[in-house]
């Protein structure tokens, strides 16, 4: 990051000439160009090592190599083969998974307009330097931090940066710049900030801050000092594998010397603990949590909402509080006429309708007020106000399209009203049309006491309600000298009009939803406090405790901020730098918190929570940097969605980690035991393989689409504290695992005695592995209704695996091609059919029974 000179080593740069091409050049390499640091992407090459080094892949080459050196040409290809498969598979997911990152980086530069040797030059944002003049008007985006010297009625929306959704007049000074600018926010100051909109105006600045040295760049720049958050689940999960994965390996080696020492077959011996090695490895753990995430983001994306981290997905289902941003998150960042007043009658307007309807007492108020208005406006009341009487009073008399407009009066420091004169195309007479601030607007009136106490008290109700509140004058003049002042002119008062942010219309129902899912909502904001409480009363936020604005926060030491955090749910008038201790706070208090913004000012605690949530559409690329997630429409009820997916997601993946523990439990038993007991080998790495191919998709694909319990989103978030591999889960596996591998070793010692060859005995194994394996994903299904009634939930993925693991089975079975890679003899006529029927009914009995019934699942019955 480059280092900023201070402002005056640039001082002194001449106001009509700009920097020399040379200047600037100089203060580039100086200074380095504007714009604010971005993750890199990862390379091709560092997505493909972090494929190759997963354990699984490693063993399978270990074990592809050694049957090379027995000459083992096919089994050698069959398991050399899986890993350039599985290799390519999971090689595509990441790179999919790193380009979708990729398209939601904007690193296009905007343009501005600069002096530079005399004359203007358009060019790229990154090159604005210190001391660079810039030429501003309605529509340009401020390039960098600077101070208006030369302007003419300029208003910027700095609610990206201040959160005010309302626009701030500037005014220009001739003062030098502090050292640095104060915070964003407030009217009639010459400080204009870099990604800040002008909706109003023109005007000349200089800059005196570039990238992070700019209000935008120092939040940029918290964000590399905060750690992003990694899932819980995440790191449990990596600490389960490694301890697995370290005790399979002393085993592994134990046998392997075992099975040398006893038979002298020290190849065999290592292809023996290799195979061990791979039964008792946990490949699926990491694999399946990937595929669950990944799949959890894919089922959210269609709702409109991406996933940056997937480690958010899974901590979703723990939020416990959701830290709201006011503007462009519960609201629509866009300014709406709510309200008409006019001789004490009250005109109120719902959703603005393509032609709403509109008395006629409030014409006139609202043609005024259009008059009053640039055609084409930048300004969001301007254009609320334009939007609103283009569709009320289309097909009236009082849509003047057709007139002339001859002089504008603007808005000034000293009146904050602005007139505009209309020639009607008549040439007659001059129609004036003015509006402004309410005490404006009555002085060019010239109104008595009893009229201004009157109008004043409508102006208090509209401000308490958060409203922004305009006042609108007209006036007529003959055809001769315009006067130089508005107060020349005979106004006469016509009206008041109320705008409003409007609440989004999902806003409410989401946050009913949230609070019937144990999952509190607190309001952000860096507007004022009556609009802060009109939002948040009409979004259904309980008010009762009052608020807290920013300059309270401050007086507050971090004990006292905990104790009042539980009761308060609006906070307003907030710095930066404050919804970043907040959400500190929250943490400390034991919250697993979600916040949601869009602005630059959001970006800091986007980032320090444990789910940072960005507003897409109107959000800005800093505030996407900082999140894991991001809402592509800007639809707030999608975040409802997530949380619902999220606790969807670890109940499945429960279920799923209780099925790898029983499934391995058998295929580790009759790996190891065989040699213990100097038998023959009943599983080879082949069958490993096989194992491992079923379980994989019937971990990740099977279970991750099991539906969400009903009660989902009516329970509490589960405890911050709870565990995927708690006590009583692994209980359950062991007992399934345990009951399955008896019956596996009954069934070979059973066939052993019938009189039937090693072969044999390994095929008739292998086939009652498949059904007990087939059994252990119905009774996981649903760990809260029996297992007849969990057979007939929907899971279209469930049918497709059983018949595939079926299908390979029996083509093992009968096909002497499979015969042969399974290392398989036929079996004798009835022996298949009555040993996997008496399987299959030892299993379902045990079932019925209730043996495998817990109480790990905290979801009722769907």
């Amino acid at each position: 990051m480059p280092t900023i000179m201070p402002n005056s080593t640039y001082a002194g740069v001449d106001a009509d000439t700009g920097l020399s091409s040379e200047q600037a050049q100089q203060r580039l390499l100086a200074d380095g160009c504007n714009e604010l640091p971005s993750a890199k992407p990862r390379s091709v090459l560092a997505i493909a090592w972090r494929v190759v080094r997963e354990p699984m892949f490693m063993l399978l080459i270990a074990c592809g190599g050694i049957y090379l050196l027995l000459g083992d040409l096919q089994d050698a290809a069959i398991l050399l083969g899986s890993v350039f498969i599985i290799m390519g598979i999971s090689f595509t997911q990441e790179r999919k998974s790193e380009r979708a990152l990729e398209a939601l980086r904007d690193l296009s530069s905007p343009r501005a307009l600069v002096l530079r040797d005399g004359r203007q030059q358009r060019i790229a944002g990154r090159d604005v330097v210190v001391g660079d003049i810039i030429l501003l008007a309605e529509g340009d985006r401020v390039p960098a931090d600077a101070m208006l010297f030369d302007g003419h009625g300029m208003t910027v929306d700095e609610s990206l940066l201040s959160g005010e959704s309302a626009p701030v007049r500037k005014e220009a000074s001739a003062a030098e710049a502090p050292r640095q600018l104060p915070a964003p926010g407030g009217d009639d100051a010459p400080f204009l900030y870099s990604g800040s909109l002008v909706v109003q105006g023109k005007g000349r600045a200089r800059v005196v801050a570039t990238a992070g040295q700019t209000a935008l760049g120092r939040i940029g720049l918290a964000l590399f000092t905060l750690q992003g958050e990694t899932g819980r689940v995440q790191a449990e999960m990596a600490h389960a594998v490694k301890l697995v994965a370290l005790s399979s390996i002393g085993l592994a080696l134990l046998l392997a010397l075992w099975y040398g020492a006893a038979r002298g077959d020290w190849l065999n011996g290592m292809l023996a603990g290799l195979t061990l090695a791979m039964a008792l490895l946990p490949a699926e753990l990491p694999l399946i949590l990937t595929i669950f995430l990944a799949l959890g983001a894919w089922r959210i994306a269609k709702k409109k909402v991406l996933t940056r981290r997937i480690s958010a997905i899974e901590m979703l289902g723990a939020a416990t509080v959701l830290c709201v941003d006011k503007t462009g998150t519960l609201t629509e960042n866009r300014m709406a006429v709510a309200q008409l007043i006019v001789d004490d009658e009250v005109h109120a307007f719902g959703a603005i309708a393509s032609k709403p309807a509109l008395p006629e007492l409030f014409h006139e108020t609202l043609e005024f007020a259009m008059l009053a208005s640039p055609r084409e406006p930048f300004d969001p009341m301007e254009q609320a106000i334009l939007a609103t009487g283009r569709a009320a009073l289309s097909g009236t008399e009082h849509i003047h399209d057709n007139w002339t407009l001859v002089e504008e009066y603007p808005l000034s420091r000293q009146l904050l009203a602005m007139s505009r004169v209309w020639r009607s195309p008549d040439q007659a007479n001059y129609v004036i049309a003015a509006k402004g601030a309410p005490e404006a607007i009555i002085d060019l009136c010239h109104l008595p006491g009893a009229e201004v106490a009157r109008i004043t008290a409508r102006i208090d109700l509209l401000a308490e309600k958060g409203l922004r509140v305009l006042a609108v004058a007209r006036a007529s003049f003959g055809q001769h000298d315009l006067p130089a002042i508005q107060h020349d002119f005979d106004f006469q008062f016509s009206g008041l009009i109320g705008l409003a942010d409007p609440l989004r219309a999902s806003a409410a129902p989401a946050i009913s939803e949230c609070h019937a899912a144990g999952i509190r909502v607190v309001m952000i904001t860096g507007d004022y406090p009556a609009t802060a409480l009109a939002i948040a009363r009409a979004s259904g936020l309980d008010t009762d405790a009052g608020m807290i604005q920013g300059d309270e926060l401050d007086a507050l030491d971090d004990a006292q901020l905990l104790q009042r955090l539980p009761g308060v749910n609006v906070f307003c008038r907030v710095q930066p730098e404050q919804k970043l201790r907040l959400v500190q706070a929250l943490r400390r208090g034991g919250a697993i918190v979600a916040m949601t913004g869009d602005g630059v000012n959001d970006a800091p605690a986007l980032k320090a929570a444990h789910i940072g949530i960005a507003m897409g559409g109107r959000g800005t690329d800093v505030a996407r940097e900082a999140s894991a997630l991001v809402l592509l429409d800007d639809d707030f009820s999608a975040i409802v969605a997530a949380v619902r997916l999220g606790r969807r997601v670890f109940d499945n993946l429960r279920k799923a980690v209780v099925f790898i523990v029983a499934a391995h439990i058998p295929i580790a038993g009759m790996s190891m035991l065989p040699v213990m007991m100097g038998w023959p080998l009943v599983l080879l790495p082949v069958h490993i393989v096989f194992f491992e191919l079923m379980i994989d998709p019937t971990c990740s694909i099977v279970f991750e689409a099991e539906p969400e319990e009903s009660n989902v989103m009516r329970r509490p978030p589960r405890a911050t504290d709870a565990r995927i591999f708690d006590r009583k889960l692994l209980l359950l596996g062991l007992r399934q695992g345990l009951l399955l591998f008896a019956l596996l070793l009954a069934v070979h010692q059973l066939a052993k005695f019938s009189g039937l060859s090693d072969e044999q005995a390994r095929a008739l194994t292998f086939s009652a592995m498949i059904v007990g394996d087939i059994w252990l994903i119905f009774i996981n299904r649903s760990w809260s209704l029996p297992l007849h009634a969990s057979v007939r939930l929907p899971n279209p993925a469930l049918w497709w695996v059983v018949a595939g693991a079926l299908t390979i089975l029996g083509l093992a079975l009968f096909l002497p091609a499979m015969n042969s890679l399974f290392h398989f003899d036929a079996l004798p006529s009835g022996h298949l059919a009555l040993t996997l029927a008496l399987v299959l009914a030892i299993l379902l009995a045990a079932s019925m029974a209730g043996i495998f019934s817990t109480g790990v699942h905290n979801g009722a019955a769907r």
